[in-house]
Formats: C-alpha cells, structure tokens, sequence
C-alpha cells in the first residue's frame, strides 16, 4: 500500500526535524554554557566538563585552561570554588574539567603518587591529555596558550602534567599541592603531605626534565600555598619551586649548570581587600619569568579568595583565580 500525501508530509517534517536536531548538538555553544563528555583509552574512563564561554565563535582561537579540582570536590564544585567560568566569560578562554572517577578514588583524588600516573602516555595524565585532544578537536583552541591548574591533588596532577607534557602545557598553577614524583606509594604520599618529600627537589626537577622526552620544553609554573596548611605542608611549596627551578635550568640550554638562579629576581608584598599579607617571589631567567611563589600568610587548605558557598575556600585571601590568570597571560609559546 503507498503512502498517502499527508503520510509523505510527516515523513519530512519528522527527517527535517531529526537533520536539525544534530545539527545542533554538533554546533559548539555560541554562549556561555557547559559541555559533557567522557574519554576512554587504554587506562580507562573519565568523564568531563567543559565551559565555553559567552561570545565563543567558532573562526577564533581562544585559549585553553584546564581546571583539576582536588579531593572531596568535582568539576561544579571546583568551578564554583574558583570562580573560574566568571573570569573566562570575562577574558574570553575555554575551561576543561577532568573529573576523577569515584571508581577510581573513592574521595576523588587524582591519584598522583601511583607510579602509572607519573610519566608520559601512561594512567590518569594520559586520559587528561586526551581530553585536551578532543577539545581541540572540535572547538577552536589557540595551541600556544594550553595552560592547567589545579588545587590540593589537583595541583599535585598539575606538577606531573607539566613535567610530563611540558609540549601540551604553556603553563601551570600548583595550588596547594606538592611536586613532580613528591611520593611514589600512598604511605610515601601521607608522609610527604605532613612533612615533605623525602626526595631531593633538584634531581625530580631532573627527573621532571626527562619525562617530556624529546617533546620538552621550558615550564612556567606558579605555586601558591598558605603558611597555615595543615593538610599538605608549605614545605612543598618550597620544594615545588626548588623542583620547577631545576627542570628550567635543564631547559634553558638542555644542561644542569646553574644558569636559571635559585635566587628571586624580585620580592613584593601585598595585602588582599579581605586582609590577608602574602609574599610574591619571582624567578626570571633570559628577562622571561619563569617560577613565581606566592605565600599567604594564614591561609589553611584552600583557593584563596574563593567562594564561601564551597568547602576549601579562603575569602579572605588575594583572588586564586586571578593570581592564576595574570600569570597565564604572560605565557605563550
């Protein structure tokens, strides 16, 4: 039996409908909104959030800032934490959130003192590094200016990334959080959190150097840390930078030879509107800047200057997220 004439008419109405439909949900938002996604390889899965900010077009490469979130948070906390789709619709960058599996840690922690997720192609840093593939894949990213940052185990993901994709990664923030290879077991990792690695910061900055492979290049890192941290030590802070000062003298000329000083190059001081003193020491080599440790004074576990609405804020401190893209900006391949 043919179909009648209104029978045909459904039929395109309904195909019309369906065209438009994928249409759409293949056209990157044109206005501030999230995005959802997974990535799977050969270590597993992990899902994803990605904001894209108001006015993004499609024939403009923005910059790329991929945002960790610590342990006991997930990508809406960390964002409502730091604020950071407010500053991105604001100066116009994409925002990728990995999120970790409660499959794979029960608290959500990324899992950085296991030794698969500490080198190149392996583990968790592979799935992450994925992520910022597909983004790029399908959203118009400016491949110059790729930056992470990431708070608490985040922050500690964020040291093995830019050791390990120094190619990938412009630049970095380590907030809270400790340095490439701190620990290699989970015992090893509760003693370096309560009193620091036990492992000399000059030779995992050497280390550091290594994991990019013939991929690597020079690491501009910040590292923020408060003096009153009861959860991860400020002497991985220290160590931090001693570790990112090491793997830039690496960089510099490809030998350890002391080229890039231990030395800042400037201190200042300042205090936050909610009146907390902190310390900025920066670390230039070649005029370039390429370390910069800022010290809170009182500060505890938290992003400073975040939002009370979310655990691990510090509202009285200097603006994280600000801190944090005022020196991404100075970066760029």
């Amino acid at each position: 039996m043919s179909m009648t004439r209104r029978g045909h008419a459904l039929v395109r109405v309904a195909l019309g409908a369906l065209v438009l439909f994928a249409v759409l949900v293949a056209l990157p938002a044109q206005a501030g909104g999230w995005v959802y996604g997974s990535y799977s390889n050969l270590w597993g899965t992990r899902g994803f959030q990605l904001w894209v900010p108001n006015g993004y077009q499609p024939s403009e490469a923005l910059p790329l800032v991929v945002g960790l979130h610590g342990c006991l948070e997930n990508p809406d906390q960390f964002a409502g934490l730091s604020r950071l789709n407010e500053k991105a619709d604001a100066e116009r960058f994409l925002v990728l959130y990995p999120n970790q599996s409660t499959v794979a840690n029960p608290t959500q922690c990324w899992n950085f003192m296991l030794a698969s997720n500490q080198e190149r192609g392996l583990g968790e840093p592979s799935l992450i590094v994925g992520m910022v593939k597909w983004v790029q894949a399908h959203y118009a990213v400016d491949s110059r200016r790729v930056y992470v940052g990431g708070v608490s185990a985040g922050a500690v993901m964020t040291s093995i990334l830019m050791a390990c994709y120094s190619d990938v990664f412009t630049a970095g923030m380590v907030g809270a959080g400790a340095m490439y290879k701190a620990a290699t077991t989970a015992s090893g990792s509760a003693y370096a959190m309560a009193f620091g690695s036990i492992y000399s910061p000059d030779d995992r900055g050497d280390d550091a150097w290594a994991c990019s492979g013939r991929s690597r290049r020079r690491v501009p890192v910040l590292v923020v840390h408060g003096t009153e941290d009861a959860v991860v030590n400020p002497i991985n802070g220290e160590q931090t930078v001693r570790q990112f000062l090491q793997t830039n003298d690496d960089a510099d000329d490809g030998v350890d030879n002391d080229s890039v000083s231990n030395a800042p190059a400037r201190v200042w001081s300042a205090t936050s509107p909610g009146g907390r003193s902190y310390t900025v020491r920066e670390y230039v080599s070649g005029g370039a800047l390429l370390v910069e440790h800022v010290v809170i004074d009182g500060m505890g576990h938290a992003w400073p200057g975040g939002d009370p609405a979310f655990p691990f804020a510090d509202p009285a401190g200097p603006d994280g997220t600000a801190l944090m893209w005022d020196f991404f900006q100075r970066q760029a391949r």
